[in-house]
C-alpha cells in the first residue's frame, strides 16, 4: 500500500507539467517564457516525456512487476532535471519545478527501496 501511495504522489507531481501537452497556451505561464517561439515545441515535447513518467507511475500502481522500471524512469527524469537545474545556476524561473522534484525525492526513495528490496 505504501508503494502505491508513493507512486500516486509521484504521478501527481508530474501531472501538471505533463498536461501541458494538451494545453500549450499554459506553457508560457508555467515556465515563464514567451510561448510564441520554437521553445514552445521543445517544451511540448518535454510534456510528452513527462506524460510517460505519469503513465509509468500509474502502471507501477497497478502492476508490481513494473515498479523497478518505473523507479528507473522516474529517477532519471527527476534527478537529471535537478542536476541540469543546479548546473545552470538554479534559474529562478525553474525554482518551482525544482522544489516539486525535491519534494518528490523521499517518495521516490521509499518506492525504490521497496521495489528493489524484493
Amino acid at each position: 500500500m505504501i508503494e502505491k501511495l508513493c507512486f500516486a504522489v509521484l504521478a501527481l507531481i508530474h501531472i501538471v507539467p505533463a498536461s501541458m501537452l494538451f494545453r500549450p497556451q499554459a506553457i508560457g505561464r508555467l515556465y515563464r517564457i514567451d510561448a510564441s517561439g520554437p521553445l514552445l515545441s521543445l517544451l511540448q515535447h518535454r510534456a510528452a516525456l513527462l506524460a510517460i513518467v505519469v503513465l509509468a507511475c500509474i502502471w507501477a500502481m497497478i502492476d508490481p512487476a513494473s515498479r523497478r522500471l518505473a523507479v528507473a524512469v522516474i529517477a532519471t527524469s527527476m534527478l537529471s532535471f535537478l542536476a541540469i537545474y543546479w548546473h545552470a545556476g538554479s534559474p529562478p524561473a525553474l525554482k518551482t519545478i525544482a522544489l516539486a522534484d525535491l519534494a518528490g525525492l523521499p517518495f521516490l526513495a521509499i518506492a525504490g527501496w521497496i521495489a528493489f528490496a524484493r
